[in-house]
């Protein structure tokens, strides 16, 4: 599968001289130590992070019986148990979990996210999003569960502080539930600069400061799967009317 390229059409949104804008937004609620602010008037609301853990669940390799996947099993719950909020159970023998019996990956499971395809079947692996070439979000439960952070297949646009490295981004997996901020799939840290991004131990991710533009009440209608082009475009769009990264980073100094 080849990678979004979104980057580069992106750097129309922070013009390199631009004057600094008149913020306009406030602090709207906070999760642990994160604030969260937003523009009256508006649903969309931002935050900075410095962290950042990666997700490589709905790859279809991301997960082996000997542990040769993306990301290490015990990261699956497995074999210890939590494994079945991660992978897909075999229908089988529900005690177990699913072994891809063809294609690329054989001999692989099949790992899920929140975010689905429902046409198709639990164990197809093209049902989920695919953390080696969507750039998504992960959110903890806790903060999933506060009313107004948004829900799987809303959009959103990262940026990286301290540069020009962007990207459209869609909330698709949930994570432990008093999990921090930060967390993401391969793609999207690869898209902030990161290189040969390691789920097991987080080698190869971007170092920064990290901006988080979440468009609450944005999914599509399926929210999966979408265009990758009407997505990128929505959520530039999205962007444009909060007054572009300018103005967003203006909010933050």
């Amino acid at each position: 599968m080849r990678r979004w390229l979104w980057v580069l059409a992106l750097g129309l949104l922070w013009p390199p001289h631009a004057a600094a804008a008149e913020c306009g937004a406030s602090v709207w609620r906070a999760y642990h130590d994160t604030k969260l602010r937003r523009f009256p008037d508006s649903d969309a609301y931002f935050y900075a992070t410095q962290h950042m853990e990666i997700d490589a669940d709905g790859a279809p390799n991301a997960y082996h019986p000997q542990d040769k996947g993306l990301d290490a099993i015990a990261n699956a719950g497995f074999p210890n148990g939590g494994w079945k909020g991660v992978l897909v159970a075999d229908p089988s023998e529900p005690s177990r979990p699913f072994v891809q019996p063809d294609g690329e990956f054989a001999g692989y499971f099949v790992a899920k996210t929140s975010l689905q395809d429902k046409t198709r079947s639990e164990t197809d692996p093209a049902r989920y999003v695919d953390a080696r070439t969507v750039p998504y979000i992960v959110f903890p439960g806790a903060f999933m569960a506060l009313s107004g952070t948004g829900g799987y297949g809303d959009l959103a646009m990262v940026r990286l502080l301290s540069g020009e490295k962007q990207s459209p981004a869609v909330i698709a997996d949930g994570g432990p539930r008093e999990a921090p901020l930060g967390e993401v799939s391969i793609a999207l840290a690869e898209n902030l600069g990161g290189h040969n991004v390691n789920p097991r131990n987080g080698a190869g991710k971007p170092i920064g400061t990290f901006v988080y533009v979440i468009f609450p009440k944005s999914r599509f209608q399926p929210a999966w799967p979408v265009d990758p082009i009407e997505m990128e475009r929505q959520a530039i769009a999205r962007l444009s009317v909060l007054g572009g990264w300018d103005k967003i980073i203006s909010c933050l100094r």
